[in-house]
């Protein structure tokens, strides 16, 4: 079955997974995350937040479909549009850098290099747009069941696509990928893919390239 590659926008954020449409760990302040919660309006909370970067900063996501079927996600932002960030131990990211914050694959298509083509792609975007670096906070110590929505990402998942620690630490390490730059490696960015996604089809705001 194909797979494809789209940008995150208004009319398909409501196909990402109910537990994380519901989330907004990231996208305010821990305060005002405990009112969202009590009040239910945190769905309501991460479509604007999306709205907010799409139109200030352009394209903050990704998501891979296999078929018809989403298989999994990623959202990024400036730290300046990440509330979240400022509350880690580790902070502030990079100025130079974009802040990954959800990503998330099925259970059921983890281990097959999906996880490394979603991370790809968001390379591919951002390297086009002039970003230095993409930065994020692991998790040394994620404790969580497979299909359980985590809200930080694995330390360990992040060093195995390239992630290399910054600033270390017990539970909150700050991990980067420096990107590289140059239309010369678009093709590269192409074969890579298409080893990952099989039959893939990527649609970007920019063609541009990936870390290899």
């Amino acid at each position: 079955m194909s797979r494809r590659v789209v940008g995150v926008t208004l009319d398909n954020l409501e196909q990402l997974p109910l537990s994380c449409r519901r989330c907004v760990y990231w996208e305010v302040a821990p305060h005002l995350k405990e009112q969202a919660e009590q009040f239910g309006e945190t769905e309501l909370e991460k479509e604007a937040w999306v709205s907010s970067v799409l139109l200030e900063w352009g394209s903050c996501g990704r998501l891979v479909y296999s078929g018809d079927v989403l298989v999994g996600f990623a959202l990024y932002a400036p730290p300046n549009a990440v509330p979240r960030a400022g509350a880690f131990p580790t902070s502030p990211p990079s100025a130079d850098a974009v802040l990954l914050t959800s990503f998330y694959v099925l259970p059921e298509f983890r281990g097959s290099g999906l996880g490394r083509a979603l991370v790809q792609a968001v390379v591919a975007d951002l390297t086009g747009r002039g970003v230095q670096a993409v930065e994020a906070f692991g998790d040394e110590q994620p404790e969580t069941e497979d299909d359980e929505h985590i809200c930080v990402v694995p330390a360990a998942f992040l060093r195995s696509v390239g992630f290399k620690t910054v600033r270390p630490h017990h539970r909150w390490p700050r991990l980067r990928l420096e990107l590289r730059s140059g239309i010369s490696w678009k093709a590269d960015v192409e074969v890579a893919l298409e080893k990952l996604l099989g039959q893939v089809s990527v649609t970007t705001a920019e063609s541009s390239i990936v870390q290899a």
